[in-house]
């Protein structure tokens, strides 16, 4: 069998479980079971498949199947141009993050400035902030063992374990410290819409960074009223929020004395993040 069969055998599977991108992931999956680049497999298609690495495909498929995510099946995730390790213990990062980061970039570049990031997850924020702000240092936190070790691999192997550190801490535990930014993706599913969620999101990805509480916005309220805090004077709140939360989220924010900067829309429109400052 050679890789066009395979590939369309594959994509014939995901796409009877109603799989949207069922060949680009049968691409994928082939690419990792025969550890070849993808692009490599789609110019010599008529590569012959040993049997051995046909039972590899075929296992991974079958986990795709199953909506397990392509991120959590490949172990890496590529954000902000690089990859990160993941695994069900961290969120998968998404691309509309990636215009928090650069939004932040283009406020604080060339100037050296204090980050913690709150619920850092795989650390790809932090650490893709930290690449860009070159004297800038960090603080990544979070209430999850697992993914604080993700996150600290994730930064050796990025090569900014003298910059940034990770704390098993919750939020509200932090005393005596001032940053000039705090960054958080924090958790804003609405408990009740959880089991409404895709299945790739419900079935594997990490419940504890999802579910926001009944109003979806437990987190966001307690992230705000800890930075007013630990903000330094004029500091500066950079919060992820979801998709129709914009008038609520902005209400506590102008309540809790941050003046909104910035919104930040998603590629469909929706603000997705708000930048606000600290104006007491």
């Amino acid at each position: 069998m050679n890789c066009l069969q395979l590939i369309n055998i594959g994509s014939e599977t995901l796409k009877n479980k109603n799989i949207k991108s069922h060949h680009l992931d049968s691409e994928i999956l082939l690419s990792k079971a025969l550890g070849k680049k993808r692009e490599k497999i789609i110019t010599n298609l008529n590569q012959f498949i040993r049997s051995s690495e046909i039972k590899k495909f075929n296992n991974l498929v079958k986990r795709r199947s199953l909506k397990e995510p392509i991120a959590y099946i490949l172990k890496e995730k590529e954000f902000w141009s690089k990859s990160f390790e993941v695994n069900k213990n961290t969120l998968i990062p998404r691309p509309e993050t990636e215009l928090l980061v650069e939004k932040i970039v283009n406020i604080y570049r060339g100037k050296p400035i204090n980050i913690l990031d709150i619920g850092t997850g795989s650390g790809c924020i932090l650490i893709s902030l930290i690449s860009e702000l070159k004297k800038s240092r960090g603080i990544g936190i979070d209430i999850a063992k697992k993914a604080l070790f993700i996150a600290k691999k994730n930064s050796i192997k990025h090569n900014f374990r003298n910059n940034i550190k990770f704390y098993k801490r919750c939020f509200s535990n932090l005393y005596h410290q001032k940053f000039d930014l705090i960054v958080s993706n924090p958790p804003y599913i609405r408990s009740n819409e959880i089991n409404k969620l895709e299945e790739d999101i419900r079935l594997f990805e990490p419940k504890i960074a999802l579910n926001g509480g009944k109003d979806g916005l437990d987190v966001i309220k307690k992230v705000i009223y800890k930075s007013q805090e630990i903000l330094k004077i004029n500091g500066v709140l950079a919060l992820e929020i979801g998709s129709g939360q914009l008038k609520e989220v902005s209400k506590i924010l102008k309540s809790n004395s941050f003046k909104i900067e910035h919104k930040i829309r998603d590629y469909k429109e929706n603000v997705r993040s708000l930048i606000s400052r600290l104006v007491r």
